[in-house]
């Protein structure tokens, strides 16, 4: 078969797959008295433009169509994902209000505050997972290091010497570098939290900081500009989009950092709700345009069961929990 005739097949089977899964929908909207009868807020509780905005937009449009009703994205930033969570939880639970929760705001913050506004697990009811995408260690253009043995070596030759930007303490970036340096034997660098992911790439660009690990929808643009340099990805293999770029954990076996996204509702929303909406999403996140708009941020689709998604939640809680503690982090 040729790489045409192969890229047809394969076109073919998503759109058959999408066909297949929509064909429940009415069903399940007869179930949930046919739900949506007006528009449906997804908040987003990162700013406009941020690597979890972008991934909602490419959702909610196809999925708006699909539904038949608007879905209306509501940037509701502030407070490192605080704001927006607890507004979502907190919301009526009848399915007109979600959260694209990530792994901020479902995985980051349990983990590190020690009260939060809202409880990732009580307060919510998961819908499914929808994309991930890894992050990559990267490094400013004139470091010396080619690989992430090399930067390991340059961080223990020059311990708290060299600058590492996250978009902020406690944030799963700076998270992913905790865990980069505890397994790495111990690694020290001075911590430069910056107000957002976009000042701290842009301070590594300037060189104000020498090293970060930032997700890959934020920092492509800068690798393929030759600003940055890329050592590592965190996913288990290589990513699409940097074939050359060997993962992390084949120098820190099993070291592994996914950023993800994916659509939950206030607890005890309706079963059948939940289910049109698992549906639905599974159906938009099939569609080979869903895919292009996806993969053009550095995300692939990762649709879950709503019972999946749950237990991948608390997996990620705990597997934070576990970092912070390692590495004394706590937040009021």
């Amino acid at each position: 078969m040729t790489p045409q005739h192969r890229k047809h097949s394969a076109l073919q089977k998503a759109l058959l797959l999408g066909t297949l899964l929509a064909i429940p929908l009415f069903l399940l909207q007869a179930q949930a008295q046919n739900y949506p009868n007006k528009a449906v807020r997804l908040i987003v509780a990162q700013s406009a433009g941020s690597a979890t905005d972008v991934a909602a937009r490419v959702i909610a449009t196809p999925l708006a169509a699909l539904l038949k009703q608007q879905v209306v994205v509501d940037n509701r930033a502030g407070a490192g994902g605080l704001l927006g969570t607890e507004i979502a939880a907190k919301a009526p639970a009848d399915g007109y209000t979600l959260i694209f929760a990530n792994i901020s705001t479902h995985g980051v913050n349990p983990a590190l505050y020690r009260r939060l506004p809202y409880d990732a697990i009580r307060d919510f009811t998961p819908i499914g997972l929808a994309t991930t995408t890894p992050n990559v260690l990267v490094v400013n253009a004139s470091l010396p290091p080619k690989n992430t043995a090399e930067m390991i070596t340059l961080l223990r030759n020059r311990p708290g010497q060299l600058n590492v930007a996250t978009p902020g303490s406690g944030s799963s970036q700076h998270l992913a570098v905790e865990l980069f340096m505890t397994m790495a034997g111990g690694l020290k660098s001075q911590h430069v939290p910056y107000k957002g992911s976009g000042p701290a790439m842009t301070a590594l660009i300037a060189g104000e900081a020498s090293w970060m690990i930032p997700t890959l929808t934020l920092s492509l643009p800068h690798i393929r500009s030759g600003k940055i340099r890329a050592l590592g990805v965190t996913s288990t293999t290589p990513h699409e989009d940097l074939p050359q770029v060997p993962p992390l954990a084949e120098t820190l076996p099993g070291y592994e950092v996914l950023s993800w996204y994916g659509f939950a509702a206030p607890a005890r929303t309706p079963a059948a709700v939940v289910n049109l909406l698992n549906q639905a999403t599974a159906t938009v996140l099939a569609m080979p345009e869903t895919r292009k708009g996806l993969a053009g941020a550095g995300m692939s689709v990762q649709h879950s069961t709503p019972a999946q998604f749950g237990d991948f939640i608390r997996n990620e809680i705990e597997k934070w929990s576990k970092v912070a503690k390692g590495a004394g982090i706590t937040l009021d």
